[in-house]
């Protein structure tokens, strides 16, 4: 990269409450200065001059969003401490010499992700929200096989299956598990009652046969 030309723009991304450092390519330059990007309006936020050491914080920018959290080191690098959401945005490097950009910085700060609350649901499951809802007939509640996650491009959440939350759908199936599966389950129920009917019936007739049989063989013999 040029000293003095506009790098390509460098992403940099962390999760809220981080530490974040960016750090410029300005190895010849004596006077560094940090500006945020807001509104389209350039801020100064924080200036060193790597000669004398002598660094400046501009602490009432944007009503002092960063007041207290910047830091720089010898190198012209910057660091934000304690990052928060609303620090996401673009952050260019120039020098006292040159209003041209050295550097720019495109900074996402993340929020952290709550741990996903798993509940019963007749509805499909869903790992896009907050909130997972589970469908009993498509898990197996015997065992933790079913897991909600929630995730950015820098971190996750998991959450797995409380086997509990399947416990009543065994009592109240219309309730729990959906109108669908309750009706499968009755079918299923009503075909074993037939085959078991089936079944009975079929021995009485063989046993009421072969009583017939034994009546008729009897007197052949006496």
């Amino acid at each position: 990269s040029g000293v003095f030309g506009v790098d390509a723009v460098k992403s940099e991304s962390v999760t809220e409450g981080e530490s974040v450092t960016l750090n410029p390519d300005v190895n010849t330059i004596n006077e560094i200065q940090w500006s945020f990007i807001h509104n389209n309006n350039t801020i100064l936020i924080a200036l060193i001059n790597r000669q004398t050491k002598k660094r400046t914080f501009y602490d009432d920018a944007l009503g002092g969003r960063f007041k207290g959290r910047l830091k720089l080191d010898q190198t012209g690098s910057l660091t934000i401490r304690d990052t928060r959401t609303t620090d996401s945005g673009l952050y260019e490097v120039t020098s006292t010499s040159t209003e041209k950009p050295l550097n720019t910085f495109n900074l996402t700060v993340y929020a952290r992700l709550p741990v996903p609350d798993i509940s019963r649901s007749s509805q499909n499951s869903s790992s896009s929200q907050q909130n997972c809802s589970l469908l009993c007939s498509a898990v197996n509640c015997l065992d933790d096989s079913y897991s909600c996650v929630l995730n950015n491009p820098i971190s996750n959440q998991t959450q797995h299956l409380n086997t509990e939350l399947c416990h009543p759908c065994a009592g109240h199936p219309i309730h729990c598990c959906g109108f669908t599966e309750a009706v499968i389950r009755l079918a299923l129920s009503a075909l074993v009652g037939v085959a078991a009917v089936a079944v009975l019936v079929y021995d009485i007739r063989s046993r009421s046969l072969q009583q017939k049989r034994n009546e008729q063989v009897s007197p052949s013999n006496s």
